[in-house]
């Protein structure tokens, strides 16, 4: 393997690239999916707003989404995704498909957070005449914090392995470069690079996550 001749200022831009891809993607799918796995909770059975049709309509449209295979997803919003980002090639292109595709995820993982919780907590909310608004934003959401976190961080990661399959449709990133020239022109030497950056960057965010989360469960005790 030659490490001399690689082109190391594009494996760097493209780094960059999948940084910017899961990072504005985690944001909007946070944005997105918190306000959506409230809601799933909150409507569910024996919750504040239970409503059997709502609640049922919510989950079958996250289902449906989250079993809708990543690639075919990228193809399928082409059209949307040139309306909402003006492009469907490069990092732009890439956040609107990834997005769509994790805040479900996310919002399912923030609705089982919720749900894990002790009752207790919101009958005393309830003993105390806290409305629903109070109940979630100061009782519910700090009591899971540690949980919604935990949920960021593999909807971070999965963020991470989803970007890099948007190089199949000029998505730009690791993914795309790894295609271009790892497999399309047999540089094999640009395919292990590519993939040693992805493990890399996995690991350091589930360690970042851990020590983060491992802080906030001794401080919380």
């Amino acid at each position: 393997m030659n490490w001399v001749n690689l082109d190391w200022p594009l494996i760097a831009e493209a780094t960059i690239d999948t940084l910017l891809m899961t990072g504005f993607s985690l944001l909007f799918t946070v944005l997105i999916g918190l306000p959506l796995g409230i809601a799933l909770f909150l409507t569910s059975p024996h919750q504040f707003f239970a409503h059997r049709l709502l609640y049922q309509s919510l989950s079958f449209a996250v289902n449906v989404l989250r079993s809708v295979p990543f690639l075919i997803l990228l193809i399928v919003m082409i059209p949307l995704t040139r309306f909402l980002a003006g492009t469907s090639l490069g990092v732009q292109g890439a956040i609107p498909p990834l997005v769509v595709s994790a805040a479900p995820f996310f919002g399912r993982l923030v609705e089982n957070v919720l749900k894990e919780l002790n009752p207790g907590v919101i009958e005393a909310c309830r003993a105390m005449g806290a409305n629903s608004r109070q109940t979630v934003l100061l009782a519910l959401l700090p009591e899971a914090f540690t949980g919604i976190l935990a949920a960021i961080l593999v909807t971070g990661i999965t963020l991470v392995g989803y970007s890099a399959m948007s190089g199949v449709i000029g998505g730009g990133g690791l993914g795309d470069l790894a295609l271009r020239f790892g497999y399309q022109r047999y540089q094999t030497d640009v395919m292990f690079v590519t993939v040693l950056i992805l493990v890399v960057l996995v690991q350091l965010m589930q360690m970042f996550g851990d020590y983060l989360i491992a802080a906030l469960q001794r401080k919380k005790n």
